[in-house]
């Protein structure tokens, strides 16, 4: 007899159910759907850097262009040019004192205004200081932060 004791036991060990009931399928039902929505949130999260990262790298590609045109010239007139963007545009486009034309490398992204604009779409801002270039970009928010901004995402470059 101890060993059909022992029989049944197993029997009932090996015909237990995987899922008892049904709230433990709504448990693993919520756990996948959990787990779903995360590695959702984490592809997206990974996509978006990598469009910014693209961007990131289009944008310091650009500004070595504007740069290398901007020194090109300085060089050739014997000054920066002035102006606003859009005046430097057309400074480098031949409207300047030797009507010279200055090309910036691939096609630079201008605005309708004829500004150099960010990969965002955002007007760069140009300084000149001495031989000095600094560009400055809004970055992906489209807005230019100041020092109040815990998070800004502005870019610098500098030559």
């Amino acid at each position: 007899m101890p060993q059909n004791g022992r029989t049944r036991e197993k029997t009932q060990l090996l015909a237990f159910p995987l899922l008892p009931n049904s709230g433990m399928k709504k448990v693993l039902a919520l756990i996948a759907i959990v787990a779903l929505l995360v590695g959702a949130g984490w592809g997206y999260q990974t996509l978006n850097a990598m469009r910014v990262n693209a961007r990131t790298t289009q944008f310091n590609e650009d500004v070595d262009n504007l740069f290398y045109a901007l020194q090109q010239y300085k060089d050739k007139v014997g000054s920066w040019p002035i102006g606003s963007n859009a005046e430097i545009g057309k400074a480098l486009m031949g409207n300047n004192s030797k009507n010279l034309m200055i090309l910036v490398g691939r096609k630079q992204d201008m605005n309708s205004k004829g500004e150099f604009v960010d990969p965002w779409g955002t007007p760069l801002r140009i300084y000149f200081s001495g031989d000095q270039i600094l560009v400055r970009s809004a970055g992906p928010n489209k807005r230019f932060d100041d020092s109040t901004v815990l998070n800004g995402d502005d870019y610098f470059r500098s030559n």
